[in-house]
């Protein structure tokens, strides 16, 4: 185990032949919510008041750093692919070859769960990691008794895009450079993809980007991570295959992925709920931390009384 720096403490687990960092917190004995982040964020992106809620709502939960971000195993080997290429190669039904899956991604988090001796669990994913939970429903039924999948979408090519700015921030991440230079533009990214009817407090943003920089900066593996995306395509078909109950929670001024996403992936899987939110874009405001912890630790118990 090791600490951040910043009270947390972490743990590292040899998984799939890499290595994984993740914080398991709350009861033992406790049903588990497996906590799945987004492209290039670190489990620290998830909220400590997120995740203390889902803790005083009666949850284990299990957050975890994907591969390729943060403290987990790095693929500095496989280079920084070429992803607007692969952009395109995609659209012309050309084969796209990524370091890794999100299937690998999902391999990973059972990878994880086996780790730890949880059976099965309720899996949340945000954004990337709504396509990594989806995965992990559709090709691990057995292991997972609910899913929520937030602010993510389906693949489905012919869904509205991202706004401009929303795209244009992210197409122009920074692969180095001065320290305080990219601080300030992850700054302006969050703030440019955040929710515009909970903007964060600046001094907050400030302090958890600056945290995040110096845990684990890493754009390269944010390049790959898109590369998994990209070569993913449609997720439509495989969605038809999930059976676990699902909970779609998506911001109504998402910027980035627009609601349509989430709206298409309820509609792709069977039974699913949608749960749409006025005011949020494309992060997890504190002033919503009860509203999404509250949707999530209803959806999963009343799958429990259903059982």
């Amino acid at each position: 185990m090791d600490s951040n720096g910043d009270g947390m403490t972490t743990a590292q687990a040899n998984i799939n032949g890499i290595s994984i960092s993740y914080e398991d917190k709350g009861p033992r004995d406790a049903p588990v919510i497996l906590l799945v982040m987004g492209l290039g964020g670190q489990l620290t992106l998830w909220p400590d008041e997120f995740v203390d809620a889902l803790n005083d709502r009666g949850f284990r939960t299990i957050r975890y750093d994907n591969r390729d971000v943060g403290l987990s195993t790095r693929f500095d080997a496989a280079g920084i692919p070429n992803v607007k290429w692969m952009i395109v190669k995609s659209v012309l039904g050309l084969p796209v070859r990524p370091a890794y899956t999100l299937a690998d991604m999902a391999a990973d988090g059972i990878g994880l769960l086996d780790h730890l001796g949880v059976a099965r669990a309720h899996v949340v994913g945000v954004s990337m990691g709504g396509m990594i939970a989806q995965h992990i429903a559709a090709r691990y039924p057995q292991r997972v008794l609910s899913l929520t999948s937030v602010m993510s979408t389906t693949g489905n090519r012919r869904l509205p895009r991202a706004q401009k700015e929303a795209m244009r921030v992210l197409a122009n991440r920074p692969m180095s450079g001065d320290k305080e230079a990219l601080i300030a533009y992850s700054v302006n990214a969050a703030r440019v993809i955040g929710s515009p009817g909970y903007p964060a407090d600046e001094a907050r943003l400030q302090r958890r980007v600056r945290t995040d920089f110096e845990r684990g900066w890493y754009p390269q593996g944010v390049a790959r991570q898109m590369a998994a995306i990209v070569a993913d395509g449609d997720r439509r078909a495989m969605l038809k295959d999930i059976t676990a109950p699902t909970l779609v929670i998506h911001g109504e001024d998402d910027p980035l992925v627009p609601i349509d996403g989430g709206r298409d992936t309820a509609a792709n899987i069977a039974g699913a709920r949608l749960l749409t939110i006025p005011g949020m874009g494309h992060d997890l405001p504190l002033a919503l931390v009860d509203t999404l912890a509250d949707a999530i630790a209803e959806h999963a118990k009343a799958v429990a009384v259903a059982a």
